[in-house]
Parts: structure tokens; C-alpha cells; sequence
């Protein structure tokens, strides 16, 4: 498995666009610029999963995934 070249930034909502062979995780300062951006691509028919905000542990603010259908 490759390993991240990226820190995890606290506070930042992160989503994941599902592509082959590898995966693109993006960020957003704000929670609603953020599912501006997820929303676009689920539009172009990308296969979008929301991951959250990072607290500097674990993913919080999960909910959004469902309205996406991620």
C-alpha cells in the first residue's frame, strides 16, 4: 500500500474520489465548500465518499455521506 505524502490537516473536511488503480483525496477549509466540491463530482458521475472532518484523531461529521450517496 502506498503511504500518504500529505499531513492530515485539523479542522479540514476531506472526501475521497474513487478512481482505478489509485484513489484522490481532496480538502476543503470550510464544510460547505467542501460538499460544493463532492457534489460536483457525484454530477460528473464520479464515485464520491465523504470522509469528514479531521480532528487530529479519527473523522468526525460523517452524516453528509448519506445525502451523497456515498
Amino acid at each position: 500500500m502506498r503511504r500518504k505524502n500529505f499531513e492530515w490537516g485539523v479542522g479540514k473536511y476531506y472526501f475521497t474520489i474513487k478512481t482505478q488503480p489509485n484513489n484522490i483525496t481532496i480538502y476543503r477549509k470550510s464544510k460547505e465548500a467542501a460538499l460544493l466540491a463532492c457534489q460536483h463530482y457525484v454530477e460528473l458521475g464520479k464515485e464520491v465518499e465523504w470522509l469528514g472532518r479531521w480532528d487530529g484523531k479519527k473523522f468526525i461529521d460523517l452524516s453528509v455521506g448519506v445525502a451523497l450517496g456515498a
